[in-house]
C-alpha cells in the first residue's frame, strides 16, 4: 500500500509565491475594506457606488461662467416675491421646516453625505439630509408626458445611462415646491435637469444642466465635487434633533453666519 501524504499537509507546503500573493492580497484588502470602500479605493470607472461628501457649501448656486441664474420677466419677479417673503415668514422653506426634499438642484449642493448604491438596472442614491431616496432607473425610457404631469415629484422622475465613463441622470416631472437652491430660487413644474457623474481621480464631479423654458432665458449649469468617505455611516435626520456636525464643511460656518445676521 502506498502511503498518502494528508491533505493538510499538501496545502500546507505550497509555496507563497509571487501570483498567488498577487491574488490574496488584493482579496484581503477587499476583505477588510468592504465591498463599497473598496471600489472607491479601486477607482473603476463605471462604479461610483459608496459614500460621498461636498467639498464645499454655497446657499447660492455657483453658476458655471459665473452670474446669476438666468430668470426672464416672470422668473425675475417670482424669484422677488419669495425672497421677500422667506425675509417676512409669509413663505416657509419647507425643506427644512418640514424636512421634504431639497429638489434638484439643491440637494446636490447639501453640506451633509450621501450614499450611492448600483445595483442591476437602479442606481439609487440616499441623502443623509431629510432622509431623501433618489431611484434613477438605469437604461429605460422617461415616463410618459402624461405620467410626469400628473405625478409629479419633489426630486422628480429620473433615468440614466452611461456614455463612456459618465453617468448621465436626466430627470423631468418636479412640482413646484421646491427652490433651486437657499436663497429661494424659484422654478415651474417645466424644469427638467441632466446630470453629469463621473470620476476625476479619487472625486467624485456631478455636473448639472437646468432648463426651464417657462422662467428661464436660457439654460445654465452648476458643479459639484464631492470627496469619497468609506469611513462613514448614513445618520438618521430629523428634523427639530441634533444633526451631525457639518462645521468643517467649507461655507457652512458663513452662511449659518449670514443667515443670523440677515
Amino acid at each position: 500500500m502506498i502511503a498518502r501524504t494528508p491533505v493538510r499537509q499538501q496545502q500546507g507546503n505550497l509555496p507563497a509565491t509571487p501570483k498567488l500573493a498577487a491574488i490574496l492580497i488584493p482579496i484581503g484588502a477587499a476583505l477588510a475594506l468592504g465591498g463599497a470602500a473598496f471600489a472607491q479605493a479601486v477607482g473603476q470607472p463605471h462604479d461610483i457606488s459608496g459614500i460621498w461628501w461636498s467639498v464645499k457649501y454655497s446657499p447660492k448656486l455657483e453658476i458655471i461662467g459665473g452670474g446669476d441664474i438666468p430668470y426672464n420677466d416672470k422668473g425675475k419677479e417670482l424669484y422677488a416675491k419669495t425672497v421677500a417673503g422667506l425675509k417676512d415668514g409669509s413663505i416657509k422653506d419647507e425643506a427644512r421646516h418640514l424636512c421634504v426634499p431639497d429638489g434638484i438642484p439643491r440637494i446636490l449642493g447639501n453640506p451633509y453625505p450621501f450614499k450611492i448604491i448600483q445595483t442591476p438596472g437602479q442606481t439609487t442614491i440616499a441623502y443623509e439630509l431629510n432622509r431623501v431616496f433618489r431611484i434613477v432607473l438605469m437604461d429605460k425610457p422617461q415616463e410618459s408626458a402624461h405620467d410626469l404631469e400628473i405625478l409629479p415629484y419633489y426630486s422628480g422622475h429620473s433615468v440614466g445611462h452611461w456614455d463612456g465613463d459618465t453617468l448621465v441622470i436626466e430627470t423631468a416631472g418636479f412640482n413646484e415646491k421646491t427652490f433651486l437652491d437657499a436663497t429661494g430660487a424659484p422654478h415651474s413644474d417645466q424644469l427638467t435637469t441632466v446630470e453629469r457623474l463621473r470620476k476625476t481621480g479619487r472625486q467624485l464631479e456631478d455636473t448639472v444642466t437646468v432648463t426651464d423654458p417657462e422662467l428661464l432665458t436660457k439654460p445654465f449649469s452648476a458643479r459639484f465635487v464631492y470627496d469619497p468617505h468609506p469611513e462613514l455611516r448614513l445618520q438618521d435626520y430629523v428634523c427639530g434633533e441634533p444633526h451631525r456636525d457639518i462645521s468643517q464643511v467649507p461655507g457652512v460656518t458663513e452662511a449659518r453666519r449670514a443667515r443670523t445676521q440677515g
